[in-house]
């Protein structure tokens, strides 16, 4: 039987693989990873750890209560971190309900489970358990030119894929608040960093400058966003789990908060470093092609993580500039993991329109 164990959903994608690889590696505690592998999943992110005695996976759909069931009596976990969800914005504009299905439905099924499972837990056992939500700074809108989002910030979600994070949310508050289950929120700046699915921005800027493709930039680019290693990002999410306090919310963040035209010039200053000139010796920043903006783009991203710094003593190890370069490193060096995804990436809305 294993002990201390975690339920983590979603852990083949980006961010709950990241989590995955830093819990078995910096903690004794034992994963249960439940994923659906819906097309961003990717079971070769996880290549370092699905060997380990205390990893085991389940393949399943976070809306199938009757196998959650099975897995929450099998496993008999003491937390659960959940991070699966459908996440990108382009899609939900395509097609909202799967959206709706995953991260409103599934949020709730797994919800409703984790409640009846707690409530038949002994008293220690009860004291011990929490349900760790996983979600995104998008819930809180755009900012105008200054600002941060914090913990108190409206809800005001402007793309179906928010509106979906922020209905779970919700759900979360309301299960914590109706019924007494120990729940935590996190709320993540936009991540980064190796395994990242090639319909991202900054995986689709690396990759298409290293192919010498234009790289799409909506509108002019002045967009901003609060950039976030996703290792960092896996270090805050086990934090939170064991220190957090019942029923609060945590932003996470890196004070990482720039335009998108300035990332993307990074990326190719990085490529044209690293990977060699392009064919006529162009620089990529020639690539950059700007692209009719997508429906309700919000202007403006940046987190204050100052209460997850103060209370529970987290801060980013890694500089917006060095994980940049490790993860374009990464990228130039694995071209066997993305090489096959690239026919699963979405066009950029834009560039179809």
């Amino acid at each position: 039987m294993l002990h201390d164990v975690v339920l983590v959903t979603g852990g083949a994608g980006f961010i709950g693989s990241a989590a995955i690889r830093h819990l078995i590696r910096e903690t004794n505690a034992s994963v249960i990873n439940v994923d659906a592998l819906t097309y961003a999943a990717n079971p070769n992110n996880l290549t370092e750890v699905d060997r380990d005695p205390r990893y085991r996976f389940e393949c399943v759909d976070i809306c199938s209560a009757a196998e959650l069931e099975r897995i929450f009596s099998s496993y008999e976990p003491i937390a659960v971190l959940h991070i699966a969800a459908e996440t990108h914005v382009d899609r939900s504009i395509d097609d909202p309900l799967p959206f709706v299905q995953t991260n409103v439905l599934g949020t709730a099924t797994l919800l409703k489970v984790a409640c009846c499972y707690w409530r038949g837990l002994s008293p220690a056992g009860k004291e011990q358990f929490r349900f760790h939500h996983v979600s995104t700074d998008e819930v809180y809108g755009s900012l105008g030119q200054t600002g941060s989002f914090s913990e108190s910030s409206p809800y005001q979600p402007n793309s179906p894929y928010a509106a979906s994070k922020a209905s779970a949310d919700h759900l979360v508050r309301a299960w914590h608040k109706t019924y007494g289950l120990p729940t935590i929120i996190s709320n993540c700046s936009n991540n980064f960093g190796p395994y990242q699915f090639p319909e991202k921005f900054i995986p689709l800027t690396i990759i298409n400058g290293l192919e010498g493709l234009p790289i799409p930039i909506y509108g002019r680019g002045r967009n901003v966003r609060d950039w976030l290693f996703v290792d960092d990002h896996a270090r805050a999410l086990s934090t939170i789990l064991k220190h957090g306090r019942i029923g609060e919310c945590y932003n996470v963040g890196a004070d990482n908060a720039l335009p998108n035209i300035d990332v993307a010039g990074m990326v190719c200053d990085l490529l044209d470093e690293t990977a060699g000139p392009l064919l006529r010796r162009k620089p990529r920043h020639e690539l950059i092609t700007f692209v009719t903006d997508r429906p309700g783009h919000d202007l403006r991203y940046a987190i204050d993580a100052s209460k997850i710094r103060n209370e529970l003593k987290w801060s980013p190890h890694a500089s917006f500039e060095s994980a940049l370069r490790r993860t374009v490193e990464w990228y130039l060096a694995n071209e066997t993991w993305w090489a096959p995804l690239r026919g699963a990436a979405v066009k950029r809305l834009g560039l179809g329109r």
